[in-house]
């Protein structure tokens, strides 16, 4: 099963370099990768001056991502959620 996988992404490997990536492909996904990015930046900065307070969300792919997608609005509901729910 293992050596199907391989197999396959390495093939899949080749056809890119040999293809190329198109501009249609990467470019959504360089943003996701941005976004990404920024929502790591805001959740390690609110973990730096939340400290003071007692506020602590932990920095993982899916806050990350929440973040990244809603800026301010999903610090404040990922800090009501740790407030009031946890």
């Amino acid at each position: 099963m293992n050596i199907w996988i391989i197999g396959g992404l390495l093939l899949l490997i080749a056809f890119l370099l040999v293809k190329g990536i198109s501009v249609n492909f990467s470019k959504p996904l360089g943003k996701g990768a941005i976004k990404l990015t920024i929502g790591i930046l805001f959740l390690f900065f609110f973990n730096l001056f939340g400290a003071s307070f007692g506020l602590h969300i932990p920095i993982n792919i899916f806050t990350a991502i929440i973040v990244g997608l809603l800026g301010v609005p999903g610090i404040a509901s990922l800090t009501a959620i740790h407030v009031f729910l946890i």
